[in-house]
């Protein structure tokens, strides 16, 4: 009966989220979870990556190199593990966001009682994975595009740091161009002093530069003499504008 209850229970989840991800083909999984020590930790971007492939996706690695229909990370899904609070068990979730952090799916919570960490975290994320499973994704060719994907963010309070005088604060507010940084996964959102979110930031290998986008516009932010440049492509031709963050 229990068992009957769940297959119920997963049709309802894929029915409800199977469009949405129908609309994506291949999935990005990182090699380290929020949760793990290091790369590839127990295994599960492994185990991640042969479930999300029998699943029907087309997995790939954060590092992995990616053909040219990959150029528009917005036509991809990214896929997360969390891992819940919990004493004597270990609980695991699966999360699919999308470019903008949006979570187009989530599944059951895979529970072990194992006490062996690897036994425990396999389990779980394997029980994780049957609501993924159940979606029998199929991927509808349509695809995500940029315009489809255009972020639309919702302005998040923002408490400016008081500036030490009053020629500081003068200087702030005759900058238009100048951005705060908040803190969100994989990177930072840029935003006024409205406040309004105009920008997300992406981490790369490298410190100094970050994927960039803004609006329907995809470039990087890189750091040049100690200032930020929004360098991105139109027409063909580099275009590159200085921006003030405050990080």
């Amino acid at each position: 009966m229990k068992k009957r209850i769940l297959i119920l229970l997963l049709l309802i989840v894929s029915y409800g989220f199977s469009q949405s991800v129908n609309d994506f083909k291949s999935v990005i999984i990182p090699l380290k979870f929020d949760f793990t020590k290091v790369e590839n930790q127990y295994r599960l971007a492994t185990l991640s990556k042969f479930n999300l492939n029998k699943a029907g996706f087309e997995a790939y690695y954060t590092n992995e190199t990616t053909g040219s229909e990959f150029n528009n990370r917005c036509s991809l899904l990214y896929f997360d593990v969390v891992k819940e609070k919990s004493f004597l068990t270990t609980k695991l979730h699966i999360l699919f966001k999308d470019c903008n952090e949006k979570i187009i799916f989530q599944s059951v919570t895979g529970i072990s009682k194992e006490k062996e960490f690897q036994l425990a975290y396999t389990e779980a994320l394997s029980k994780a994975f049957v609501s993924v499973f159940a979606l029998n994704h199929k991927y509808n060719g349509i695809g995500v595009t940029n315009t489809q994907q255009a972020i639309v963010m919702t302005a998040v309070p923002v408490t400016i740091p008081s500036k030490s005088s009053t020629e500081t604060n003068s200087i702030d507010k005759n900058n238009t161009n100048l951005f705060y940084a908040q803190p969100v996964t994989n990177g930072f959102q840029l935003v006024d002093s409205s406040p309004k979110v105009v920008m997300k930031v992406f981490k790369t290998s490298k410190v100094n530069c970050y994927i960039a986008v803004k609006g329907n516009t995809q470039g990087v932010l890189v750091a040049k003499d100690n200032q930020w440049f929004f360098e991105y492509y139109l027409n063909d031709s580099l275009i590159s504008e200085k921006i003030d963050v405050k990080f």
